[in-house]
């Protein structure tokens, strides 16, 4: 077992990763005492792990509420419907929040933990890659909305994250595959040397090595830690974790948050944004040319929908969070390992890149 310790401005919490660990109580027990506790997962999700984690869980006030799959289910319905059935069951303050999925489980019940009665605690246990190496680590929660992609949210922090890697055995290949994305984030922002990682043991990654993924994990959890720790409310250089999501996120809105999952969106949001790098001058074609392959090899897209059109994708990405007055924000590369937000660069240019960068 790996414990992860992660500290922001008036609280702490550890990330926990480890084979199995969903079924050992003690990890959970000092979190909830007497305490209600309301699990909310989904029904696939809820089919293979409910009852593992219920199992372990010493209360006699458990409430359950599942969600259809799905990233359409990230909405203001959802979250008035949650609060709804909460409320019903005279759930108060002391209630404890269990996200028991991916991002879309962990987004949106992080997020009604952080409004049900002016916010209670919630614990984070990810079962995608994506949610172990990501969503699940920095307190970011949030809902969509038919104008954009995570527009209602609070920052909000876990009392406690617990990501047991054997829950990604029954991940579906393609869900996998979506979460490589952000792991390779990682290294293109801050991490030189996990970058380098990558490349020499991405097989063993698409494998599902045990041990190749736990440190994929605990790696990602101490480089957004790191981040975080810095900048909890994203008014500098927290804002480097959005590589590619500018341009993913309205990827993600163009398809209808349906067609394509977030990190197949992220992939070709970081290849767009490598090649703007490249084609002004940050960094070299061997630099683009390795981003490229190592995303190829993790079978990620590289490439947007042909539906996706420059226009249509310039007027999302102008009401995106980090932009302003129309004026889009971008993360780019320096080079592998040094990432930054800027808006200097050439217009025409990103148009350019976001013509050349559909599928044909």
């Amino acid at each position: 077992m790996i414990k992860v310790p992660l500290k922001v401005p008036n609280h702490s919490y550890d990330i926990y990763i480890g084979q199995k660990i969903l079924g050992e109580s003690n990890y959970l027990e000092k979190f909830l005492g007497s305490d209600a506790i309301i699990i909310l997962s989904n029904t696939t999700v809820a089919s293979l792990h409910l009852n593992t984690l219920k199992e372990n869980l010493n209360t006699e006030r458990c409430f359950e509420y599942i969600l259809p799959d799905g990233e359409s289910e990230k909405n203001l319905k959802q979250f008035e419907a949650i609060s709804t059935f909460m409320l019903q069951n005279k759930l108060d303050r002391r209630t404890v929040l269990i996200a028991l999925g991916g991002g879309v489980v962990g987004d949106l019940g992080g997020f009604v933990a952080a409004c049900y009665q002016r916010g209670i605690r919630y614990i984070q246990v990810p079962t995608t890659l994506l949610a172990q190496v990501d969503s699940s680590v920095g307190g970011k929660t949030a809902i969509n909305h038919s104008l954009g992609k995570n527009m209602i949210g609070a920052f909000h922090q876990p009392s406690l994250v617990l990501s047991d890697t054997s829950l990604l055995e029954t991940l579906p290949e393609r869900e996998f595959i979506s979460g490589i994305a952000e792991v390779i984030k990682y290294g293109l922002i801050k991490d030189y040397l996990f970058f380098e990682w990558l490349e020499k043991n991405i097989e063993h990654i698409m494998s599902r090595s045990p041990e190749a993924l736990a440190t994929v994990i605990r790696k990602s959890c101490e480089n957004k830690r790191d981040v975080v720790s810095e900048d909890e409310k994203e008014r500098g250089i927290r804002a480097i974790l959005n590589l590619g999501h500018t341009f993913g996120h309205a990827i993600e809105k163009l398809t209808n948050y349906g067609s394509w999952l977030h990190g197949e969106a992220v992939a070709v949001g970081i290849c767009m944004a490598s090649r703007l790098s490249r084609d002004q001058g940050l960094i070299s074609d061997e630099s683009y040319s390795r981003i490229e392959s190592i995303l190829k090899k993790a079978n990620l897209p590289t490439r947007a929908p042909t539906e996706c059109s420059p226009d249509r994708m310039i007027e999302i990405m102008q009401g995106d969070k980090k932009s302003s007055n129309k004026e889009i924000n971008l993360v780019l590369l320096r080079e592998i390992g040094d990432a930054f937000l800027t808006r200097d660069y050439s217009d025409a240019l990103l148009k350019q890149i976001l013509d050349s960068g559909r599928e044909a």
